[in-house]
């Protein structure tokens, strides 16, 4: 038996500054930071037109006696105008991420009117008859013929009874090379669903209704495929906005450390982040508010592409086409301003297992949250605490937990380094969690064989672990993050966790957990690679494992907590297993219902 409960730990790294000096208000930032497309400082300035410039402007500055002119310092100009015009994927990937991050999200919802049918500020609403709501969104990828589209069809009823059609059509990410039109039916409700019905089959091939009350798509054909968006806001909308956060912190009743991290997983910002590295940042598409249908496809596809894989042609063309397909496949259901063809089974995991993941995750966030996007006098953020069903308490600094955890952290992290610069790193915060949703840590302290472990998640994802708690990974693949199958996986190492809540040098936020973990009364100790066979009857029997790393943690330093938990705080050595797939040691739980929170840890890389 494995069982887990939990400790959050907040980090943070210096990242963009707004400052006023003698009448200059401006926007401080790194060359790396606009590189990597900005924070939420970053996007907000260019949203509302503030300066931005290098850190350069400060130095000088000080050392002048006085503000230098800003445009000598800029460091945006050379991006926003000339991307301006460009389709996304021709512009460098910290061009469109500045462009999308600053981007109002168009359609945030089933029942939601696409902001360029400008209906929505005439009081338009979506049409609904007999339970069929009248609002479709498709894509389409096929990288043989470079193809990657998307369309969006509404029927919008406006006050007096004027129902109009919008359709929206072209390729993503330039809407200049879009087809666009709205036309007014007036009070001809029967003329407008006989033409939305028509568009739909002449766009998919297949009828409506069937797709609309039962999901079933009877053809097969190249083209489009509707993503199944579901009511409620996309949290890209429905999330606080930058502006809205220190006010929605400052009508907030919780505790200041916990409003503090509430308000982080209520903002847009986290979200927009993890899909602007995933290139999945679509201002026209909801990818944040799709059904548990859609989210179910998508598993199932990704789990058949992984048995095809398996015998999958070595040799073009043939590897080719197998390639090409099963990637127009995944892009066109999770569809990406920058299709590519995947290969092999790195590719599978870091992006589409992953990805997978983080979309799931923030389609919980955008459920839970709901729209706090208007006035924040009504304290959303203690409303959406209540609805997590959890109680967070911040760790005093001079308690014995807060002391073993910070020398946890410092004996097993290793610096990361980028480019010419090592990174280390410092806790900010440390949150006591306990879910009702889980067994209790009284329960699991009878338990034998307990370890103090870290975990790892981004900030996207933590929002739906605190309300639902960890679940496995959604597939096995022979790498490392997906090796032992479908497990919830923690290590010894703080090193190892920090990889899967670190994103960018220059927005590091991000939380540690740090996991109890009852691993039985034997556990399996693994080398190498364990094989699919291996992994299915290790899942079956729900076998507590240890997959052993090139580097493990001194055992001379080990020491026992309370209730006879294990804290393997060494630091790190090599283990012997020098040719093993694993840096650092990993351990693997199969059963999500043996999980329990309790702890997190906020984190600062610097």
């Amino acid at each position: 038996m494995f069982l887990l409960f939990y400790f959050l730990v907040w980090f943070d790294i210096k990242g963009s500054t707004e400052t006023n000096s003698k009448g200059v208000t401006c926007v401080v930032a790194s060359a790396a930071e606009r590189d990597r497309g900005g924070s939420g400082g970053f996007a907000e300035a260019l949203e509302r037109g503030t300066p931005i410039v290098s850190e350069n402007w400060i130095v000088d500055s000080i050392q002048k006696n006085e503000a230098q002119p800003l445009d000598a310092y800029d460091i945006v100009t050379d991006v926003v105008p000339e991307g301006k015009g460009l389709p996304l994927d021709k512009l460098h990937p910290s061009e469109e991420a500045i462009e999308t991050l600053a981007a109002e999200l168009k359609l945030a919802g089933k029942r939601s009117v696409h902001k360029d049918s400008k209906l929505d500020k005439d009081g338009g609403c979506i049409f609904e008859k007999d339970g069929i709501i009248y609002n479709c969104a498709f894509s389409v990828c096929d990288l043989g013929s470079e193809m990657n589209h998307f369309c969006i069809l509404q029927l919008i009823m406006v006050p007096k009874k004027h129902l109009h059609l919008y359709y929206k059509k072209g390729p993503i990410g330039h809407d200049q090379m879009a087809e666009e039109r709205v036309e007014d039916f007036g009070s001809r409700v029967n003329d407008a669903v006989q033409e939305f019905v028509l568009l739909f089959e002449e766009v998919t091939g297949n009828e409506f209704e069937p797709w609309e009350r039962e999901k079933k798509f009877e053809k097969k054909s190249m083209k489009m495929y509707p993503l199944d968006m579901d009511v409620g806001f996309d949290v890209r909308h429905g999330g606080a906005g930058l502006r809205q956060l220190g006010s929605a912190a400052a009508h907030c009743k919780l505790d200041p450390a916990v409003a503090f991290l509430v308000k982080q997983l209520c903002s847009q910002e986290i979200y927009r982040y993890a899909l602007t590295e995933m290139a999945q940042d679509l201002p026209d598409l909801p990818i944040g508010m799709l059904t548990d249908v859609h989210l179910r496809r998508g598993e199932e596809v990704l789990l058949q592409w992984i048995r095809d894989a398996e015998p999958a042609p070595e040799s073009p063309p043939a590897a080719d086409a197998f390639w090409i397909e099963i990637s127009n496949k995944w892009f066109t259901l999770f569809p990406t301003t920058r299709p590519y063809t995947m290969r092999g089974f790195e590719q599978i995991a870091d992006n589409v297992a992953s990805g997978f993941e983080t979309i799931r995750d923030i389609n919980v966030a955008s459920h839970l949250i709901g729209d706090i996007s208007g006035s924040t006098l009504d304290d959303p953020l203690s409303e959406c605490y209540k609805k997590l069903g959890c109680s967070i308490n911040c760790v005093p600094e001079d308690s014995e937990d807060y002391k073993m955890i910070l020398k946890y952290l410092e004996k097993t992290y290793e610096p990361v380094r980028v480019d010419d610069v090592v990174y280390g790193v410092s806790v900010d915060r440390i949150y006591a969690v306990e879910s009702s949703a889980f067994p209790s840590y009284n329960e699991m302290k009878k338990l034998p064989n307990k370890v103090l472990l870290w975990c790892g998640t981004r900030s996207s994802n933590l929002l739906r672990h605190l309300y639902k708690g960890f679940m496995p990974a959604v597939c096995h693949l022979p790498v490392p993050g997906y090796m032992f199958g479908k497990a919830i996986v923690c290590s010894d190492a703080a090193a190892e966790a920090a990889r899967y809540g670190y994103t960018a040098v220059d927005r590091p936020e991000g939380y540690l957990v740090l996991a109890v973990a009852s691993l039985g009364e034997e556990v399996k100790e693994i080398t190498g690679t364990p094989g699919e066979e291996d992994v299915k009857s290790l899942e079956e029997k729900k076998t507590g494992v240890k997959g052993v790393g090139r580097k493990t943690t001194d055992e001379s330093e080990h020491f026992t907590w309370r209730d006879d938990v294990k804290v393997p705080c060494g630091k790190l050595v090599p283990s012997g297993n020098k040719d093993g797939p694993l840096e650092y040691n990993e351990f693997a739980v199969y059963d999500p219902k043996q999980v329990n929170h309790s702890y997190r840890t906020r984190r600062t890389v610097y």
